[in-house]
C-alpha cells in the first residue's frame, strides 16, 4: 500500500502543460547564492547574502547613479569601422555587426548627462558585453567628445571603467586612444573641473595604462581585478607565485594605486562627495 496517494483522479499536470521558471527569474552568484533578480536589482546588484558585486553595465550603472534615470545620451549612434580590413577567426566587420546585435550597444561605451543628488554630471560607462569592452578609436572618440562636452558646460566627469584594454582589431589606432584620453583630461584639469575614475571588475590593459587611473579621484568596486598585464601573464612571465589577492582592488588600495574602495549601494553618495570637496562646495546631505 502506498503512503502517499492522491485521492482524486483526473488532477496530475500533464508533461506537457508544466511551465519552465523564466529564465533570468533567478541569480547564482560564483559562491552558489541564489537570489531572485528582483531582489538583486533592488540592491543595486550586489548579493546580499556574500556581498557579491554581480557584473552589470551601462545601463545598470546609470539607474544607479543619475536621479531618477534621467538622463541624455550623447553621441549615440558612433560606430567603429573596420579600416585595416582586419580578420583573425572572423572578419572584424563581422564581429562588430555580431557584438552590436547582441549586446545591443554600438560600442563599449555610452556618455550621457543628467542630474545626480540634484546637480549635473556627465558620464561615461564601459560595457564589457560589447567586445570585452575593448578600448577603439570610438571608446576614445566619445570620452574625447562627452571631456569636450564637459568643459563647455563645467560639468563634473565620471568614468567608469570595465575593460579587457586596447581593441587588438584596430592595431595602433587603438593604443592611440591613450594619448588621446589622456591629453583631453589634462585639459580637463586645466579647466579646473572635477574628474572621478571608477575601476570596476575588470580594468585592465590600456584603459588601466590611461583615463582609468588618471582620476582627481580614483576609487574602485571591492574585488575588482585591476591591471595592465593579468595575474596569469604576470606569473608566467616572472615565474614567480604572486601575494594573495595579487591585483586586485584591495591589494591597489593597499599599494596607493587607489584612494577608496566603494561599496555599490554608496558609490552615488560617496561620489558626490568627492565631487562637493574638489569643487569647494557645500557637501550635499
Amino acid at each position: 500500500m502506498s503512503w502517499f496517494k492522491r485521492s482524486e483522479k483526473g488532477i496530475q499536470t500533464r508533461t506537457e502543460e508544466k511551465k519552465d521558471i523564466p529564465k533570468g527569474l533567478w541569480y547564482k552568484t560564483p559562491t552558489g547564492k541564489i537570489i531572485e533578480t528582483q531582489e538583486l536589482a533592488s540592491n543595486c546588484y550586489v548579493s546580499p547574502e556574500d556581498d557579491y558585486h554581480v557584473h552589470i553595465g551601462s545601463k545598470e550603472y546609470f539607474e544607479i547613479l543619475f536621479d531618477d534615470n534621467h538622463f541624455k545620451e550623447l553621441d549615440v549612434k558612433l560606430k567603429s569601422k573596420d579600416f585595416l580590413r582586419f580578420k583573425d577567426s572572423k572578419k572584424y566587420s563581422d564581429r562588430l555587426k555580431d557584438a552590436q546585435k547582441k549586446s545591443g550597444l554600438y560600442d563599449a561605451i555610452r556618455t550621457a548627462v543628467g542630474k545626480s543628488k540634484g546637480k549635473d554630471v556627465l558620464i561615461a560607462c564601459m560595457d564589457f558585453n560589447f567586445i570585452g569592452g575593448s578600448m577603439g578609436s570610438v571608446v576614445g572618440e566619445k570620452i574625447a567628445r562627452a571631456i569636450d562636452f564637459a568643459i563647455e558646460n563645467h560639468l563634473p566627469v565620471i568614468i567608469i571603467s570595465k575593460s579587457g584594454g586596447a581593441r587588438m582589431m584596430e592595431s595602433a589606432n587603438s593604443l592611440m586612444q591613450m594619448a588621446k584620453t589622456s591629453a583631453k583630461l589634462a585639459q580637463l584639469a586645466e579647466s579646473k573641473i572635477p574628474y572621478i575614475s571608477l575601476c570596476t571588475d575588470p580594468t585592465t590593459g590600456g584603459t588601466t595604462a590611461s583615463f582609468a587611473m588618471l582620476g582627481d579621484i580614483n576609487i574602485a568596486e571591492p574585488g575588482a581585478l585591476i591591471a595592465f598585464a593579468g595575474p596569469r601573464v604576470v606569473k608566467d612571465t616572472t615565474g614567480k607565485d604572486l601575494p594573495d589577492g595579487f591585483q586586485r582592488s584591495e591589494f591597489l588600495m593597499d599599494k596607493g594605486f587607489l584612494d577608496f574602495i566603494c561599496h555599490r549601494k554608496q558609490l552615488k553618495n560617496k561620489i558626490n562627495l568627492y565631487i562637493d570637496l574638489i569643487s569647494n562646495q557645500p557637501v550635499r546631505e
